[in-house]
């Protein structure tokens, strides 16, 4: 049995050292992620020769700390995962491939217990670590949204359980976030209205659909405050419930205003005075939101009615069309591109049946710049129901982001890796 070339087939990428890292062998498995070939690595230095790091000194390079570690301690060593740069070969355009990796380091003893070789296993997890640092990235654009916004916002697990207040419930009610979670924000809720409140939220959890109600929280000086509190289900593609997000609106004093009003007819001058900067203040934070909208980092529009005419678009969404007029047309007049790829017929779907339309890392062609051309734009984006105050749909939300460098990204490893 050839022991060298079976080893050279082992579907993993491992590399053979001596004490004095030196290459020895290697796997076709570990030339194929290296870009290197057998004859260029046998013999050679493995840090100062083979690899050598243009982020670390020689004394301060993690892989040698870790290769003398399991040398002097002669037991396995395992590495953090680490971003580590290889030099590409000249014949792929040289420079530095920059990735994150696993490493281990295992001593192979002879009869007496000395080290006669080490071997390096590797993986390159660039992929699922540039995806986590994606979602902490989306995670904390979320958090930043959220504490942004003057309502009391919070998110729920399927089951109801809460799993994030934004830090308004803190400065509202006295009591840390941490501890609401932990102890339970159902506390807040007037002792009068508990059990009508937990049966609502309950039947709205069993039955999976949008929770709205009015009820009293408790505020940090002891008084109760009437809130519009809001809830509502996000789905994955079969149907199922990922979480529920809500928010908590203040409308103690609008509600007052009210009762007022209907109980004494006399206060009507004062009490329009009084509505009147109530509904300053409505206007004020509503342009607020508009604003936030209209800046974030992430393109979003308004479609109106079943012919989807576009109504409020924003900044990043206009940058798909800079010479395009979108306001006021319709998505087929305004976008014809779209109409052969079936997007219409997608708007109509969610439009007729309320189900949200999820896509991720969708290829759209698009004549960008209206020379004629139409080009892949690679996008993540929602498009979800917009109901009034009878729960009827009159429009679509569009919500989602450009992840054309992501996608190539990915598809430049896919290409590496079937060399």
């Amino acid at each position: 049995m050839d022991l060298n070339n079976l080893f050279s087939l082992v579907p993993a990428a491992m590399v053979v050292v001596s004490p004095e890292l030196k290459i020895l062998a290697a796997t076709d498995a570990y030339l194929k992620l290296t870009m290197r070939n057998r004859e260029d690595l046998i013999g050679q230095h493995f840090l100062l020769e083979a690899f050598p790091d243009n982020q670390f000194s020689y004394e301060e390079n993690p892989v040698r700390k870790s290769l003398e570690k399991a040398l002097n301690t002669r037991k396995t060593d395992f590495m953090e995962i680490i971003r580590y740069a290889i030099a590409r070969p000249e014949v792929d355009g040289g420079g530095f491939y920059e990735g994150f990796f696993e490493a281990s380091h295992t001593p192979v003893l002879d009869e007496k217990g000395e080290v006669q070789y080490l071997i390096q296993h590797t993986s390159d997890v660039t992929a699922r670590e540039k995806a986590k640092i994606a979602a902490k990235t989306s995670e904390n654009k979320f958090r930043f949204m959220a504490e942004t916004l003057p309502q009391l916002i919070f998110t729920l697990d399927p089951a109801g359980k809460v799993t994030y207040l934004n830090q308004r419930w803190a400065k509202y009610s006295g009591i840390s976030t941490e501890e609401l979670i932990d102890n339970g924000w159902d506390k807040l809720f007037h002792p009068d209205e508990y059990e009508q409140v937990k049966n609502r939220w309950q039947e709205g959890f069993e039955k999976g659909h949008d929770i709205q109600l009015e009820v009293r929280k408790r505020s940090s000086d002891g008084t109760y405050r009437w809130h519009l509190c809001k809830a509502q289900p996000m789905h994955d593609e079969a149907g199922e419930i990922l979480m529920w997000a809500g928010s908590c609106t203040d409308v103690h004093d609008m509600r007052q205003l009210v009762n007022e009003l209907v109980e004494s007819n006399e206060q009507m001058a004062a009490l329009s005075d009084q509505v009147q900067i109530a509904y300053k203040q409505a206007e004020t934070e509503r342009k607020t939101m508009e604003n936030l909208i209209m800046k974030a980092p992430a393109f979003f529009c308004i479609l109106d009615g079943p012919e989807h005419r576009y109504k409020l678009v924003n900044e990043k969404y206009q940058q798909l069309f800079p010479q395009r007029q979108l306001v006021g047309r319709t998505v087929a007049e305004a976008v014809p591109e779209v109409i052969d790829q079936g997007f219409i017929q997608v708007l109509d779907n969610v439009y007729n049946t309320g189900k949200d339309f999820i896509g991720e890392g969708l290829p759209v062609k698009l004549d960008m710049h209206d020379t004629g051309q139409l080009e892949d734009v690679y996008l993540n984006f929602v498009y979800q129901a917009l109901y009034n105050e009878t729960d009827e749909i009159i429009g679509i939300l569009v919500f989602g982001y450009v992840v054309d460098e992501q996608v190539k990204y990915r598809q430049k490893l896919q290409a590496l890796g079937q060399n």
